[in-house]
């Protein structure tokens, strides 16, 4: 196992593990803003921080060309990939966002294969497949809500999950170019494209906020802005520059299983299901980082900058 293998495998869990607790926010959130308000408002929050970071470093100018590649990433990832997220999410219910989501790593797996060619190989399926059902087991299905009431929210979070794959994907290709924080910063710009017209949408309906704006709602908006977005997202794509897409797609397991941790901390019993079920997603990602590594993207900065 190589230095750069667990560099990657630290930055994805991390990122992982910080929106583990983001379903949690996000639903009580979207109780008073709308998806797409919040998207933006997440949005601009990170692209402030980044923005601070990399104007400190003098790393802010990029050529148009580079910029406009960088930020149709973004329209993908951070506007379609997250809006998706967060509307389906509204329409449907945290605990099924949890559930439907997890299943983004099968799709990295498979963009990783269709687009970049990484080999399909069946230790690497048999990770995914371990890791899936340790999912499962661990979330309980019984307590997800699958009712017609709740099938256009499933939709749009099954969409959030392929298109967040896609995504992930892309972002390893650019690596081989861009540094991770300028990927990521560029990225959020993209995703504004999508989130401030739909918000100003939203917002011009009277109804649009519904209900008070409370310190627990602007605490949860900065979560989801400067945690959540500016800290993870650049967690996430340093992993996808540090490792093989197939291998770092796994560390996204780390999100349900954290997820299911802090319900135990907030007074769940640990039972035996939950056990079984975060075995087996650890043993999926150790399954997947057992693999031989290819040797970093060329000319990828492996650097907060």
């Amino acid at each position: 196992m190589t230095r750069q293998l667990v560099r990657g495998a630290v930055c994805g869990i991390v990122a992982a593990s910080i929106w583990g607790g983001m379903y949690v926010v996000s639903d009580e959130v979207l109780k008073v803003i709308p998806p797409f308000t919040l998207l933006s408002l997440r949005l601009l929050l990170g692209v402030l921080v980044l923005g601070v970071v990399l104007g400190i470093q003098g790393k802010l100018a990029l050529p148009l060309r580079d910029v406009i590649k960088l930020m149709a990433v973004g329209v993908l990832g951070s506007g379609i990939s997250l809006g998706a997220q967060f509307v389906g999410t509204q329409l449907s219910t945290g605990m099924n966002g949890a559930v439907i989501t997890s299943a983004s790593p099968a799709f990295i797996v498979f963009f990783a294969w269709l687009i970049l060619r990484e080999p399909l190989t069946k230790v690497k399926i048999a990770a995914v497949v371990v890791a899936s059902i340790g999912v499962l087991i661990a979330l309980d299905l019984s307590k997800a809500d699958f009712s017609p009431e709740t099938f256009d929210g499933n939709l749009w979070l099954t969409f959030a999950a392929l298109t967040w794959g896609a995504y992930s994907v892309l972002v390893r290709r650019v690596s081989a170019n861009y540094p991770s924080l300028t990927i990521t910063f560029y990225g959020l710009i993209g995703g504004l494209f999508v989130g401030i017209p739909l918000g100003i949408g939203e917002l011009a309906r009277p109804d649009a906020i519904t209900g008070a704006i409370t310190p627990g709602v602007v605490l949860g908006v900065l979560y989801l802005g400067i945690v959540s977005t500016s800290i993870a997202l650049f967690l996430w794509n340093l992993a996808f520059a540090l490792v093989e897409a197939s291998v770092a797609s796994l560390f996204f397991f780390a999100q349900p299983l954290v997820g299911v941790l802090l319900s135990v901390m907030l007074g769940q019993q640990l039972t035996m299901q939950i056990a079984m079920g975060g075995a087996l997603i650890v043993i999926g990602v150790l399954l997947s980082m057992w693999q031989p590594q290819a040797k970093a993207v060329s000319g990828t900065s492996i650097e907060a900058g």
